[in-house]
């Protein structure tokens, strides 16, 4: 490795080049219409009452992240909601406004 030595010598060079490619990765987050809020509403609430797995797309951080898991508690009062995630059975908390899509699995 000492072929590559002088090239490391600035750090913060990696560190600008990495934010310059993170941010050409990222992506807007959508703006729902009226009934897809309704459809994820319903889907949402559904999942709660028959303990049905579900697929959560979410947005986070310009990025759109998929997992699978169980809803748990719904609050729409407070924007959020609860939902055990189906790898390490943890607990997560989301707000409803960063949902993209939901799915019965």
């Amino acid at each position: 490795m000492k072929k590559w030595s002088p090239f490391s010598t600035m750090p913060e060079q990696y560190i600008g080049l990495k934010e310059m490619i993170n941010k050409q990765v990222e992506v807007a987050q959508p703006v729902l219409t009226e009934e897809q809020m309704e459809q994820i509403n319903f889907t949402l609430i559904e999942a709660l009452h028959t303990n049905k797995q579900v697929y959560l797309t979410y947005y986070e951080k310009g990025q759109y992240i998929t997992e699978t898991g169980f809803i748990q508690f719904v609050d729409s009062l407070g924007n959020l909601f609860i939902f055990i995630d189906d790898v390490f059975e943890l607990k997560n908390k989301l707000r409803l406004s960063e949902l993209i899509d939901v799915r019965l699995a």
